[in-house]
């Protein structure tokens, strides 16, 4: 008897419950604060972007089915050292103290699911005011931006058929994908935060 592939329906919850899995315990930082922020924090992007890359490559080499089994393990340790970077970075702007989960969603999904992330943060100005939200509404969230990283996944997944050129091609994605969670989370902890009282 085969084991029965799972639908994108299925393999979109099985993301939203790894991010949610993923954001339930914000990390923390030994990153201090830094007289130059702006500067530090494209240097912990820089050695992010490049631990994310060789993650990621490194889970692609082998092909075909076996390369396909590695598609949810790549995209979650990417996860963890982009979440270890938006915690670094919030360290270097002196903002790991009040770094949420909201925060850290935002971070981390706002490049590539806006809609998703969209009513956790408002601009205002020279303020970005962070809405505290509760447990429906993070798993909602994370329900939108499962559907599309599955979307995604599944149009990486033909690189996995090409041993290495799929998986130098994995690699620079990867290292993109942290690249824009980099921008997003500099421009974020520059502005001035308030967190909307619930």
């Amino acid at each position: 008897m085969t084991a029965k592939k799972p639908t994108s329906e299925e393999a979109a919850q099985r993301i939203a419950k790894a991010i949610m899995d993923s954001i339930s315990k914000v990390p923390s930082t030994l990153e201090p604060p830094s007289a130059l922020p702006k500067e530090r924090a494209r240097m912990l992007a820089s050695t992010a972007a490049l631990q994310a890359s060789a993650l990621a490559g490194t889970l692609a080499l082998p092909p075909g089915p076996a390369g396909l089994l590695t598609i949810l393990p790549e995209l979650f340790g990417v996860w963890r050292i982009q979440a270890q970077m938006v915690a670094d970075i919030a360290g270097a702007f002196d903002k790991a103290g009040t770094l949420s989960r909201e925060q850290m969603l935002y971070c981390l999904f706002k490049h590539s699911a806006a809609q998703a992330v969209r009513d956790l943060v408002l601009r205002v100005g020279e303020r970005v005011m962070i809405r505290h939200a509760g447990v429906r509404v993070i798993q909602r969230v994370a329900a939108a931006i499962g559907v599309k990283v599955t979307q995604r996944a599944i149009a990486k997944s033909v690189a996995r058929w090409l041993p290495v050129v799929g998986a130098v091609g994995v690699a620079g994605y990867a290292y993109y994908d942290t690249a824009q969670v980099a921008t997003t989370a500099i421009a974020f902890f520059e502005r001035e935060i308030e967190v909307e009282e619930s």
